[in-house]
């Protein structure tokens, strides 16, 4: 377990870098998710769900704004746009598991999957660079 939290924090720290820091830049809507997923998906690694389980609903709201947003000509790809719909959708499911009082289990796998989305979308956007 130690491995992979290393893993995913030299990956934080990757995206962190000069050209993710401009995706945040250009796409303020993301990195305003970003904020809201690691605050909760993080803290989920340690078995804590209460992040999720009371900004759930922030968290969704975050990912529909990203959806909604004014996104950056070069990242507005089908592939991008796909993956930020995806992130609405996954997020919009993680919070009616919330308010449905879904088992931990459930709740960390979805988080989890969110979580992939997130990256899968600042990878995409890494790429039109």
């Amino acid at each position: 377990m130690k491995i992979k939290s290393l893993a995913i924090v030299l990956f934080v720290l990757a995206i962190n870098s000069v050209s993710a820091q401009s995706t945040f830049d250009k796409w303020p809507a993301i990195k305003a998710f970003h904020e809201v997923i690691s605050q909760t998906f993080h803290p989920s690694e340690e078995g804590n769900l209460e992040p999720i389980k009371a900004r759930s609903e922030e968290l969704m709201n975050s990912a529909t704004a990203v959806l909604k947003s004014d996104i950056p000509a070069e990242y507005r790809t089908p592939a991008i746009l796909a993956s930020a719909e995806k992130l609405q959708l996954k997020s919009k499911a993680l919070h009616k598991m919330v308010t449905a009082k879904a088992s931990d289990a459930d709740l960390k796998k979805s988080l989890s999957e969110l979580h992939d989305v997130f990256h899968e979308i600042v990878g995409l956007c890494s790429e039109k660079k």
